[in-house]
């Protein structure tokens, strides 16, 4: 390509090298009438002169239009705004399930700026898998479940084991006792009993899924990260005042590292949308009923440090 450009250029006139391309933009005709004149001059250039030629010519060309388009001369205004593009840009938004470290800030309850902490993606940027969550939330329910239910059998039922009439002459069904479960007040036939409604999930499933419900709340800007939890006074007010001031928030957790401070657990008793847990008893399910988490450093440190400890076979 660059070899017909320098041959087209080449044949527009017979001047000097830098002023050929100035010949063949300035005037369009003048190529084609010295086309005949150029030959000579065509040919006359062969070998490293030839290319040295096309390089030159070629820089020449390209810096020349590139200026002219590109940069506006000193005498020339703004470009104009009808080649200007309207169009709002979209900016890229985070790939979820990268297992990138997070960069989010810290804050407390009036709202200070406490700087900035990094959360592990391995903890906090996990693959979103619905599938996980549900065998996690099936397994805490299914736990804690007291399963005191209990019916009484045949033969824990109140009442005569006599035969209630003969066997024959009556001409009514046969019985032999008034405690079957076709009487009323009699026994429950294949009823439940006291037992235990838990089943097993692999502790790294179970990990998995704290993982993955901590990375949804990151992903959709639902984590806070605090300072500390410490309120000045054991009014609810504090609270309240603090809640309101958050927008799209229905129910709130609050999670601190080590045992709950005595005046926050008195300033959110009477609140049934805010809870405290400590951060041994942060589970899944308690994430996923409140809509917002707030955490403070040392509940995250706890986390993050419970979550890489080996699991023990």
């Amino acid at each position: 390509m660059a070899v017909l450009i320098s041959k087209r250029l080449l044949r527009c006139s017979s001047g000097s090298l830098p002023s050929l391309g100035r010949c063949y933009f300035n005037s369009p005709n003048a190529g084609s009438a010295a086309f005949y004149k150029s030959r000579d001059v065509y040919s006359r250039l062969s070998g490293e002169g030839l290319r040295s030629a096309e390089c030159c010519l070629v820089r020449s060309v390209i810096r020349r239009f590139s200026t002219s388009i590109l940069t506006p001369g000193p005498d020339e205004g703004a470009f104009p705004s009808d080649l200007l593009s309207r169009k709002t840009l979209a900016t890229s938004e985070r790939t979820i399930g990268l297992c990138q470290d997070l960069l989010i800030p810290v804050t407390n309850f009036h709202n200070e700026d406490k700087g900035f902490m990094v959360l592990p993606g391995d903890v906090f940027d996990l693959p979103i898998r619905k599938d996980i969550i549900h065998r996690v939330v099936r397994w805490q329910l299914a736990k804690r479940q007291q399963g005191t239910h209990s019916t009484k059998t045949i033969s824990e039922v109140s009442g005569t084991g006599r035969k209630p009439w003969k066997q024959k002459g009556t001409g009514r069904a046969r019985h032999g006792s008034l405690r079957g479960p076709q009487f009323r007040g009699g026994a429950t036939m294949h009823g439940p009993k006291p037992r235990s409604h838990a089943f097993k999930v692999n502790k790294k499933v179970r990990r998995l899924g704290l993982k993955i419900a901590l990375s949804a709340r990151a992903a959709e800007g639902k984590l806070l990260v605090f300072e500390d939890l410490e309120v000045p006074t054991h009014k609810t007010r504090n609270i309240v005042n603090y809640y309101n001031q958050m927008g799209n928030t229905k129910k709130l957790l609050l999670v601190d590292g080590g045992p709950i401070d005595e005046k926050l657990k008195l300033s959110t008793q009477n609140l049934h949308y805010v809870n405290i847990l400590p951060s041994i008893g942060l589970n899944v399910y308690s994430i996923l009923l409140h809509d917002t988490l707030a955490m403070s450093r040392a509940a995250v440190n706890r986390i993050v440090e419970r979550m890489r400890t080996p699991i023990n076979r």
